[in-house]
């Protein structure tokens, strides 16, 4: 059990963030979610949304932020 207190402490900050942006979702930019690239289809009974872009760009920006604490 020696190695369990730093995953705890990941999965916490995790649950932190996450948190933090449902409840400040309504104050996120207007375009994120409808960018270039994001797949939407609208049928008569049936809509899919599907940001590819958004999380392209937001796995480049979390993976340089990852980067940039590794270093």
């Amino acid at each position: 059990m020696n190695g369990l207190g730093r995953p705890l402490i990941i999965l916490g900050l995790i649950l932190v963030a996450a948190g933090l942006i449902i409840t400040f979702s309504p104050r996120l930019p207007t375009w994120l979610g409808r960018l270039p690239g994001d797949i939407n289809i609208k049928r008569a009974n049936f809509s899919f949304h599907f940001p590819l872009a958004t999380c392209l760009l937001l796995s480049a920006i979390l993976s340089f932020i990852m980067w940039l604490l590794r270093k």
